[in-house]
């Protein structure tokens, strides 16, 4: 695909807004905290303005616009020693790019698309980070004149929930409507530079490092390899029989049966077992994460604008998980949920604000290099959008024909998405090692097929 950058725009917001630092919570600087790409395409619609450059300046107005209460996003990130980051609101802007393709949507084939590369800003973590927006985006123009839109968005800044609400507040500020949430900017509520108590009340496995294969010292021949993306659907009778499959023997005295999320995770975690070929005694992680707003007391305010997410690990061997039904590893990852307490998340925060260093949680150090986390194999990390609002996405001309994660490349990262036609089936975006794709395709459907045979 040759894509063509007509024109890039440093937007900054519409009025002015506050400056300072602000210090960022526990929970924006660890993990993921490079920039999280995602893509909407649209296909041309009467609706669309006709006059020349009216949707690059729609755009550019509106999120100018919505840059005034977002104002955090026009920032930019600073290192302050020992691997910490604050954040200086300096309405810096963001950026907004402006490309044209020869090519029709319907090129691009199979989604995700390699493609993606050419229709997602770039990031350049070679720069200083204190000198790379929080925001990039970039519309490309298509010749069949449907569009794509293409972002990265800071992790360090945002996560799943808050980019979804800033997405959705931008489109509404570009269809002139109102705000519908203001964003709840203070993070003191996530005790965001606060002192540490001394001693947490909890033991925190999450924070240590992952099982490695069965006789190595290190991951770092692991993270060399080879990785692919696949995009693997569920129906929703798929999915209902993975769900009994699991809850299969639960007796009503139990409790509630298992969620969607830990019946899906639980299949695509010992399907990465079977699919790399893990000997029966080979420890394995699986990492989860958890959203916090609604398990602090009290809750965090209606649009807390940060990150939330607490990554919470389930941990068996991969005998069991393959010996054992579907429901035990649905009950190792519900088990690691409901850990995620008030009491917990308050501890996890005081066990962080005692490290010396926050560097070997921060997925930036993993960028070609040997630290930083790495849930690939023996382990995997699944990540939930089933209860996002990820759809429909309208800045006035409809709303998308299409939307999805953008390009990852580490071997374990993994989400799950609902269906666009809300027919109840799932998505299931996934990036492992090259030699075990086709053998996880292959467990990953095999295993609910040989089933519905047994029944």
């Amino acid at each position: 695909m040759v894509v063509t950058i007509k024109s890039s725009h440093v937007v900054k917001p519409a009025k002015p807004t506050w400056t300072g630092r602000v210090s960022l919570s526990e929970w924006d600087q660890i993990g993921t905290i490079t920039h999280v790409p995602t893509i909407y395409f649209y296909k041309s619609s009467p609706k669309w303005p006709t006059q020349s450059n009216a949707i690059i300046n729609n755009l550019k107005d509106s999120l100018s616009h919505a840059l005034v209460p977002f104002y955090l996003l026009a920032g930019r990130l600073h290192w302050i020693g020992r691997g910490r980051l604050e954040l200086e609101c300096n309405a810096m802007g963001v950026t907004l790019t402006e490309a044209e393709s020869e090519s029709k949507l319907e090129d691009l084939g199979d989604l995700p698309s390699p493609e993606y590369q050419y229709l997602i800003p770039n990031v350049d973590y070679t720069v200083p980070l204190h000198e790379l927006p929080l925001l990039l985006v970039q519309l490309t123009i298509f010749q069949c004149g449907g569009i794509s839109l293409g972002l990265r968005i800071s992790h360090a800044v945002v996560d799943g929930k808050s980019a979804l609400q800033f997405m959705s507040e931008w489109a509404r500020i570009s269809r002139g409507e109102p705000l519908g949430t203001l964003p709840f900017l203070d993070r003191k509520v996530l005790r965001a530079g606060d002192p540490p108590v001394a001693r947490p009340q909890f033991d925190h496995a999450e924070f240590g490092l992952p099982p490695l294969l069965l006789g190595e010292l290190s991951n770092a021949e692991e993270r060399k390899k080879k990785t692919t993306i696949a995009m693997l659907r569920l129906t929703k009778i798929q999915v209902e029989k993975l769900k009994n499959m699991a809850n299969e023997g639960r007796s009503i005295d139990s409790g509630r049966g298992y969620t969607s999320y830990e019946t899906l995770t639980g299949h695509v975690w010992r399907s990465a077992c079977k699919a790399r070929r893990h000997k029966p005694e080979q420890p394995t992680a699986l990492g989860v994460c958890v959203d916090s707003r609604g398990r602090m007391q009290p809750p965090l305010p209606d649009g807390y604008f940060g990150n939330a997410s607490l990554d919470v690990i389930a941990v068996s061997q991969a005998g069991e998980l393959l010996s054992k039904p579907l429901g035990y590893a649905a009950s190792k990852i519900r088990e690691a949920i409901e850990t995620v307490t008030n009491e917990y998340v308050i501890s996890a925060i005081d066990f962080l604000k005692n490290q010396p260093d926050l560097t070997r949680f921060q997925d930036i150090h993993a960028l070609g290099g040997a630290e930083g986390p790495f849930y690939g194999n023996p382990n995997i990390a699944v990540v939930s959008w089933l209860t996002l609002p990820i759809y429909g996405l309208d800045f006035g001309w409809g709303e998308e024909i299409y939307m999805g994660p953008g390009t990852h490349d580490f071997d374990g990262d993994s989400l799950l998405l609902p269906s666009p036609n809300e027919d109840g089936s799932v998505i299931l975006a996934i990036c492992l090692q090259v030699a075990h794709m086709e053998a996880f395709k292959k467990c990953f459907y095999e295993d609910i097929l040989s089933n519905s045979l047994q029944a």
